[in-house]
């Protein structure tokens, strides 16, 4: 294929994956609010879209690297390597979408990038780091539930006391909250710009496509049109459908997403921002219904969803290389 053919078909599938991370990542990072009624739905993906950019642009760089060049050595993925890894990520999570399900989009881009190191040569990926993100992965979702459900079990009712001695009116109490609940969200959405942002563009600046700073703006802008565009289907899913939440609940919910994806950003880790912030919707939701929540329906639909992510994405990559080959 001609190299300026490939070069627009890269740019394009990138904006295609982002658009969807968008609309599924990014757009579950709001959802708590949303669910509490503390946001519209059009504030919501405002606010998404503008602290994603942020986030991917000022701290993305690390988990580009990774995506880039630590699960393969660079120079492994060619430009064609990338554009297949790269949509077929994309095509897993649009999938997701359609079904309005939260699903990891970090699973589905490392999933296609070990699919595209199994086309080439299974001796080249790193295992190493392949543990070390599936033991974020697993690590994760657990603690984003636990402490969840320990601050919704012990913490929630002191913060009531507190906010009743300090404040004047309900009508303050309730402006208060709103705020915090801003601040938490958009710390969320930053973190989720951080981390999410390099499975669009990761393989392409390990190509050599793009550079890191590049990539991290094309791939920030492309979360932010996503959200616009995507995220208000995700939000009905995750802040309504596993459990009711209050502003607290949610404030709650936020902040620990928000620092547990932040934390894996710093370390160059890509975790699931949807996964974790689901989680912590659960948790907090067991702490304040009981444990029979775990059993909903939506519940199941996800855990389903983030198995088969990786699974669907990788061997999708594999046969595409093989098919263009």
């Amino acid at each position: 294929m001609d190299i300026t053919l490939m070069f627009i078909a890269a740019i394009a599938v990138a904006v295609f994956m982002g658009v969807n991370i968008g609309g599924n990542n990014a757009a579950a990072s709001m959802g708590a609010a949303y669910g509490a009624g503390a946001r519209t739905k059009l504030q919501a993906v405002v606010l998404i879209s503008i602290f994603s950019l942020l986030g991917a642009v000022l701290n993305g760089g690390e988990v580009i690297k990774t995506l880039g060049s630590g699960i393969l050595p660079p120079g492994t993925i060619l430009l064609e390597g990338a554009v297949v890894a790269v949509g077929a990520a994309g095509i897993t999570i649009f999938l997701a979408n359609i079904i309005r399900l939260p699903i990891s989009t970090s699973q589905a881009a490392v999933g296609a990038i070990v699919g595209i190191g199994f086309f080439y040569d299974v001796s080249k990926i790193n295992t190493g780091t392949i543990s070390e993100i599936v033991a974020w992965w697993v690590v994760t979702p657990i603690l984003a539930w636990f402490l969840a459900y320990i601050v919704g079990k012990y913490l929630y009712t002191e913060v009531l006391i507190w906010l009743a001695d300090h404040s004047d009116s309900e009508d303050s109490i309730r402006k208060f909250l709103n705020i915090l609940l801003t601040v938490s969200g958009s710390y969320v959405a930053y973190s989720a710009g951080a981390n999410n942002a390099a499975n669009a563009v990761g393989p392409f600046v390990g190509a050599g496509m793009l550079i890191s700073l590049h990539g991290a703006i094309l791939g920030g802008l492309a979360l932010g049109l996503g959200a616009l565009l995507l995220g208000g289907r995700v939000l009905d899913t995750v802040g309504r459908e596993i459990t009711e939440l209050c502003v607290i609940r949610a404030t709650f919910v936020e902040f620990i997403a928000a620092a547990i994806v932040h934390a894996a950003s710093i370390y160059g880790i890509p975790v699931s921002l949807g996964e974790i912030v689901t989680a912590g919707v659960i948790g907090i939701g067991c702490a304040n219904s009981g444990m029979h929540i775990m059993k909903g329906d939506t519940v199941k639909k996800i855990a389903m969803a983030w198995i088969i992510s990786p699974l669907m994405a990788g061997t999708m990559a594999y046969f595409l290389m093989v098919a263009i080959s």
